[in-house]
């Protein structure tokens, strides 16, 4: 690649690889946790621990499209350290992580399982079980006590944002669900899946033109929405719905569901002519109020519409054109760091922000080699290829996490502060604005 990502790279499957290996290598670097002393699976401050999952998601990704293994074997010590006893509560994160946490290092996981990633040892979970751990304990934690249902934020009642919903976490257990029911043609599954995505719909969450909000307050009884948008939010729900589609074999009520939140991108799609369908994190990139997990956002948005185009094919001119100006102009900017190919946020001003970072990395490299979608296999499931062995019964029981815990602590104001700081509400508040609204 030399020392700056050429704009012409989408002219040769070859080149799309060799930026993607340069982008892999740069991300790497961030990565302290095969070193001697340090934890595998953890990356260094300011990451958190969820970050970390999602940082391994996107080396299990690049192994997908590029067939390169260099990075196999610390994926696969992290992932397997991390997993704990196979539910992803390993002890040093327990009594801090949320749903969402535990959900990406799920994520990783399932993409394991459903592109045959090689499979742990014997006397380890499997991948597609740990997935199944991760579903039973978080159907587990379902509330109905308030909300008329819904999974929290936080896991635990002494976490600030116990008393928050919000979109990634009920959209990550949608989206695990939804791939579950596919890999294994379980109706739990399935009934599970509509589960979350009606009670996602019935509190305004996703609205009638399928924007999707942050989250909402057990205080007054999730009638208040916070209306902040954000990429993985759009990304994980329009995720889930194309394995349905899938699943269903073409039903109607899922095709509507994407196609709404595929044309709710325009939120995410710059205004600029120059950038024209390029991503961008609207509510914080142009005001520049980002901060370490918000640089990481478009990462995910990018790496599932790879997969949504593979699993509803009528969506791929959409999402092609969308991902070649994304990944053209995401290319163009990694031009900084200490070997002057490190990656910045903003790709739609055709100009490196001088930022570089785990979050700024992934993104541009899950854009780059989403584009090799059509080189690949889809997502596999146990009937067609897929080679990870199930445990429909992990994960009940088992974890001090698993159940709605007894305690349902009210910390109404320090959870609302806690859900804008996490969610950048804070910054666009201090901006002079309480929420972004797309008209």
């Amino acid at each position: 690649m030399g020392r700056q990502c050429q704009c012409h790279w989408l002219l040769s499957l070859q080149n799309i690889k060799e930026v993607a290996s340069q982008l892999a290598w740069d991300l790497v670097s961030f990565y302290t946790g095969n070193n001697t002393g340090d934890v595998p699976g953890n990356l260094p401050a300011p990451y958190y621990w969820w970050e970390a999952g999602a940082f391994f998601g996107t080396l299990v990704n690049y192994w997908r499209y590029t067939g390169d293994d260099t990075y196999n074997n610390i994926t696969m010590q992290a992932i397997l350290h991390q997993a704990g006893t196979g539910d992803f509560m390993p002890s040093n994160q327990t009594h801090t992580e949320g749903n969402d946490d535990q959900a990406f290092w799920t994520f990783t996981a399932l993409m394991a399982a459903e592109h045959n990633f090689p499979n742990p040892p014997e006397d380890s979970p499997s991948w597609l079980a740990m997935a199944q751990a991760v579903f039973n304990e978080q159907i587990a934690r379902w509330d109905d006590r308030t909300c008329g249902g819904g999974l929290k934020w936080q896991i635990f009642p002494f976490n600030n944002g116990y008393t928050y919903r919000n979109s990634i976490s009920n959209g990550g257990l949608f989206d695990i669900a939804a791939r579950l029911a596919r890999y294994t043609g379980d109706a739990t599954y399935v009934d599970w899946a509509n589960k979350v995505w009606d009670w996602v719909t019935e509190t305004g969450l996703i609205g009638p033109e399928y924007y999707v909000l942050d989250g909402t307050y057990e205080s007054d009884n999730c009638s208040e929405l916070n209306r902040v948008e954000w990429t993985y939010n759009n990304g994980v729900f329009l995720h889930g719905a194309a394995h349905m589609w899938n699943y269903t074999k073409g039903d109607s009520t899922w095709k509507r569901r994407i196609d709404g939140l595929l044309n709710a991108q325009r939120t995410f799609l710059s205004p600029n002519k120059s950038s024209e369908n390029v991503l961008y994190e609207y509510a914080c990139e142009t005001i520049n109020t980002c901060r370490t997990d918000q640089f990481s956002f478009k990462a995910y948005l990018a790496r599932w519409m790879g997969d949504v185009a593979q699993l509803a094919p009528w969506t791929r001119d959409t999402i092609a054109t969308r991902l070649r100006a994304s990944a053209t102009a995401a290319a163009a900017q990694c031009v900084g760091g200490k070997t002057g190919t490190y990656c910045g946020m903003r790709w739609t001003t055709g100009e490196y922000d001088g930022t570089t970072g785990v979050g700024q990395q992934m993104s541009a490299l899950e854009v780059v080699q989403a584009n090799l979608f059509d080189t690949v296999a889809g997502p596999l499931t146990n009937s067609i290829g897929g080679t990870s062995k199930g445990n429909s019964a992990a994960g009940r029981g088992s974890s001090e996490g698993t159940a709605v815990p007894g305690d349902s602590s009210t910390v109404t104001m320090a959870d609302r502060v806690v859900a804008w700081v996490a969610t950048g509400g804070l910054g666009v508040l201090l901006g002079g604005y309480l929420y972004l609204v797309v008209t």
